[in-house]
């Protein structure tokens, strides 16, 4: 399936390739807690995953060991997507920036990333 998905204000606009989403990963570190995301289980890598617009107004949140780029929009301040410095380029989404697509109505899956080395 081909999926779409912007920022707030559709400054930052991607799309990506997958099977139907049927699942998805809470994480518990503190930045995942506070902004409340709901993410994609899978990673997408670059042939996947296309940015269709905005990588002007991208900007990159790192925290604590400056493992994972946190991609934000520079205007609305939404997080549409991360990659890892140990896997860079391959995504996971927010799904709440995915059109057609309910993120609390998937199966949750919970990741430990307070607690992970």
């Amino acid at each position: 399936m081909n999926y779409k998905g912007s920022c707030h204000c559709k400054a930052v606009k991607f799309e990506f390739e997958s099977e139907e989403i049927k699942e998805a990963l809470q994480c518990n570190c503190s930045i995942c807690i506070q902004k409340n995301a709901i993410m994609s289980k899978q990673s997408y890598a670059s042939t996947e995953f296309k940015l269709l617009s905005g990588k002007e107004n991208l900007n990159t949140y790192h925290w604590g060991d400056h493992d994972v780029n946190h991609y934000f929009c520079k205007t609305c301040g939404i997080y549409p997507f991360h990659d890892t410095s140990y896997e860079p380029e391959k995504y996971r989404i927010n799904l709440g920036c995915v059109e057609k697509l309910d993120p609390r109505k998937l199966g949750l899956f919970q990741f430990d990333g307070k607690n992970e080395l």
